[in-house]
């Protein structure tokens, strides 16, 4: 594989990451409403305390969120080019993409203090949040394939 070849493939990987956060902006909206609670604000407060970000408001946070989330997710997308790259496709791509976000998640937010360890959480808000990761996985990855099937 050329280095256009990878370039290419993590472009293609940027945009299935865009719609993989898509739909999983969709899940966990859904789910969101029908347990009747707020959304998650650990990736943000991930984020702000990394990057020193401290919105003033309930707007700001918001805004802020929300900017942490499209930019986490799609940026996630690239991952997913590079397994292309390296010449991983199919399952086993999404399935490896799954592994290193949702895996990533689950060190780094309670790393950062912002969420707790896997082992301090109920199994059922684990399988939650697990699902909303493979819904992301899976609509990445369908993107992909169907970017790879239009560049052909």
């Amino acid at each position: 594989m050329t280095l256009g070849d990878t370039a290419a493939a993590v472009g293609k990987g940027l945009f299935a990451g865009a719609a993989g956060t898509a739909a999983m902006t969709v899940s966990s909206t859904l789910e969101a409403k029908l347990r009747a609670r707020g959304s998650s604000s650990a990736p943000a407060d991930a984020a702000g305390k990394v990057l020193g970000v401290q919105p003033r408001d309930e707007a700001g946070e918001a805004r802020f969120s929300n900017i942490v989330h499209w930019s986490y997710g799609t940026s996630w997308g690239v991952v997913r080019g590079l397994l292309h790259a390296a010449g991983v496709d199919g399952p086993g791509a999404a399935v490896a993409h799954f592994t290193a976000v949702w895996g990533s998640a689950q060190v780094m937010l309670p790393a950062l203090d912002v969420a707790p360890p896997p082992w301090e959480s109920e199994p059922k808000e684990i399988a939650i949040d697990a699902f909303h990761h493979a819904v992301y996985a899976a609509f990445t990855a369908l993107a992909f394939a169907a970017l790879q099937r239009s560049s052909s």
